[in-house]
């Protein structure tokens, strides 16, 4: 099972993408800020790392470059999540080492197949079985 570094300081929007990608069969770690997320990557070697591109501490640019300079982070892909229509963003972000974007808010369909592409898997909504409630 895949494991995913989500980094985004917004606890609703953290907890929501949590659940969200809990969902489609993928292990979350989270991290709340820059710092952060340099720290879980090193610690927990994540397949995947979503990062906000508004972060406090270390800005996301410079968490991008730090986890792409470090030789045990530097394979990991990076999504950068933006706000929608800031294309600023999105070209900084690709220019700090991210390997790929997208914006806020999330379209999961969309995020997924970006997910999907960039850990080499089928670009497909995973969906998983629950069983029907009730006896019988």
């Amino acid at each position: 099972m895949p494991r995913v570094l989500i980094v985004e300081d917004n606890d609703a929007d953290r907890d929501a993408l949590s659940r969200r990608l809990v969902r489609q069969g993928f292990e979350i770690a989270v991290a709340m800020d820059g710092a952060g997320a340099i720290e879980r990557a090193r610690m927990e070697s994540p397949d995947l790392i979503l990062l906000d591109w508004s972060l406090p501490v270390i800005e996301s640019g410079e968490a991008a470059r730090r986890l792409k300079a470090d030789p045990g982070t530097q394979s990991i892909p990076i999504i950068a999540l933006t706000a929608q229509g800031a294309a600023d963003e999105a070209e900084r972000a690709l220019d700090a080492g991210c390997n790929d974007v997208d914006t806020k808010p999330i379209d999961l369909p969309r995020l997924l197949s970006k997910i999907n592409r960039a850990l080499g898997l089928p670009d497909r909504v995973r969906t998983l079985h629950t069983p029907p409630r009730g006896g019988g």
